[in-house]
């Protein structure tokens, strides 16, 4: 699309869009996976799978349960490709009564030495690809210190997904910022290892998270 003016038509039409889909959902809370409430913008959640697929995580960490629904859709992934994915996710409070083989929750701060010497050990337990996933508390200073802690966990070709970076660009979520975004452009700046893919950011052109997706490449 090379005429400015489309080019400016489209991002408006995006941002419209975009703006009454969260309103319409509720910002997603509505969003249901298999009946359960999994909280995610449906086109990131259909880019989530696609890279899951051609992944094939022996493990995906996941910061931030909620209500579970996350780790759940992880989880019946895995069933219908047959592989040995686990998942391991943490919360600092219950907020479901999922169950499932495949996942492990964990109880506490992501951040602390308790939790993440669970994790680490979960994440030296596997020989195959590990993925992470980082949804919980969106400050930026909570988001830089999982970075710091849980990117380098992911193996490499792999990815660790910063979540909802939308706070830092959609004007209804102001009130939460600084959020991911900033913890993202200074980590990666640190990392030469890790850099943004952005055509999985882009992929349905509408995101919850953009920069998110961190690809480990060394």
């Amino acid at each position: 699309m090379s005429n400015p003016l489309l080019r400016v038509i489209r991002k408006v039409a995006a941002r419209i869009y975009y703006d009454t889909l969260i309103r319409k959902t509720q910002t997603f809370g509505d969003v249901t996976w298999l009946g359960r409430p999994v909280w995610q913008n449906v086109q990131d959640l259909w880019t989530l799978q696609e890279v899951i697929c051609r992944i094939k995580p022996s493990l995906i960490i996941e910061c931030g349960t909620n209500r579970g629904g996350s780790s759940f859709f992880f989880a019946t992934l895995f069933d219908l490709m047959g592989t040995d994915g686990k998942i391991v996710t943490v919360d600092v409070e219950k907020l479901h009564d999922m169950s499932h083989p495949r996942i492990t929750y964990l109880l506490g701060s992501s951040t602390s030495d308790e939790i993440y010497k669970q994790i680490k050990a979960m994440a030296d337990g596997v020989t195959g690809p590990i993925l992470v996933m980082l949804d919980s508390d969106h400050s930026q200073k909570h988001v830089a210190g999982e970075l710091e802690r849980y990117a380098p966990l992911a193996t490499v070709g792999s990815y660790c997904f910063v979540q909802d970076g939308c706070i830092d660009t959609e004007f209804m979520y102001r009130k939460a910022r600084p959020g991911p975004l900033p913890a993202i452009e200074e980590y990666v700046a640190a990392h030469p290892e890790f850099q943004v893919d952005h055509a999985l950011c882009e992929r349905f052109v509408v995101t919850h998270h953009p920069l998110g997706w961190l690809k480990r490449v060394a």
